[in-house]
């Protein structure tokens, strides 16, 4: 009997568990370590936080599925991985020995420059925490007339959060501040024109604040990079990605920004019985942005060479498309679309997006058992 650890269960494992359930491979013991039962689906958050959608819209329980595919569910947080003794420690002190491992855990918010913040920094991820303390800042800035919210970070995640939060407010009845602080490079880096174009036209119409200047935190809120203080009373990081610390003690090659190095099969380079995809990996053949979108494109590929490490076979490769695909959330039921040069905008382009993410979501819904 050989056992597969799965770590993390973001959006590539999602397959990885729907391509278990349906093959079912004998031989094979699957335990399946996350944080929480439930994986929260990112492309959803600003929806909820504009009050679009109930927080069990957002997200895929895992239980049933694990059920479903005969994998053990274990909720807890990995603290390190151990690649020469091949084992993981949890965070309650157990170590779970593995003969082959796939890790989708994600990256870390990079709040190096916020810290001083303190206690009003509040980065995106992780998204459970995040889910947690919204609903107290809508209530806080609700009952606090000049209440001001910042935001730092100026990728789509940044752009949709500053948003999202200006008309949360709005619609509790909170007609609250929201800046977002994008660098002088401005937002949406590698975007078209004209998307930059109708999101910074979309920023001013709903009223937020763009300052083209880098932020660091300080115990008023952000300092601005020209001298001048941004007071605020929460700052949200949408800020750059970065590795899991744990990772530079793992024994596995990592690339010079901490990251696991993979190659086109997603498998480790120094470890041939270890594999990773999503933000947590660096792909050394082919450059891969971090977004959700590749983490879900990659998934049934990772699923399928898991299945050719155990069973033996050829393994497929996973190539990104030239451009993707975003569809950036504005607040209301309206969003941009965004796609190599092309773009678009309007309620349509949020209905889509609106349809793709639900289809998302139930695609990975199984019923409870005794139902």
């Amino acid at each position: 009997m050989k056992r597969l650890v799965l770590v993390g269960g973001g959006h590539a494992h999602l397959s990885v568990l729907e391509t278990l359930d349906r093959e079912k491979p004998p031989g094979v013991e699957t335990v399946l370590v996350t944080p929480s039962r439930f994986q929260v689906y990112s492309g959803m958050v600003p929806g909820w936080m504009a009050g679009h959608y109930g927080r069990s819209q957002c997200q895929i329980d895992l239980h049933p599925l694990a059920q479903s595919a005969r994998i053990q569910l274990v909720p807890e947080r990995i603290t390190a991985v151990d690649a020469g003794k091949r084992c993981v420690r949890m965070a309650d002190g157990r170590q779970l020995d593995y003969d082959l491992l796939s890790l989708d855990v994600g990256s870390e918010t990079d709040v190096s420059s916020l810290e001083a913040a303190g206690d009003k920094l509040l980065p995106v991820k992780p998204l459970d925490n995040f889910f947690e303390a919204w609903p107290k800042i809508v209530d806080d800035a609700r009952g606090k007339p000049g209440y001001r919210l910042a935001v730092v970070g100026g990728g789509a995640a940044g752009v949709e959060l500053a948003l999202a939060a200006r008309f949360g407010f709005s619609r509790a009845g909170a007609d609250r501040q929201v800046d977002l602080v994008v660098s002088e490079s401005g937002f949406l880096i590698g975007h078209a024109r004209s998307v930059k174009q109708r999101v910074a036209r979309y920023l001013a119409q709903a009223g937020v604040i763009v300052h083209y200047l880098q932020g660091s935190g300080t115990q008023a809120g952000l300092m601005l990079s020209d001298g001048k203080p941004l007071p605020a009373d929460r700052v949200l990081a949408a800020t750059g990605a970065r590795a899991p610390r744990w990772l530079s003690s793992s024994g596995l090659k990592l690339d010079a920004r901490g990251y696991i190095a993979v190659d086109e099969f997603f498998r480790s380079e120094s470890h041939a019985e270890v594999f990773a995809a999503g933000d947590v990996s660096a792909r050394q053949d082919v450059a891969v942005g971090r977004s959700g979108v590749h983490a879900v494109y990659s998934g049934p590929v990772l699923a399928a060479n898991l299945l050719a490490a155990i069973l033996g076979g050829a393994m497929r490769t996973y190539l990104p498309r030239r451009h993707s695909l975003y569809l950036l959330a504005c607040g209301p039921r309206y969003a941009i679309a965004s796609w190599g040069r092309w773009s678009a905008e309007g309620k349509w382009v949020w209905h889509w997006k609106d349809r793709i993410d639900r289809a998302f979501v139930r695609r990975f819904e199984k019923p409870k058992a005794g139902t």
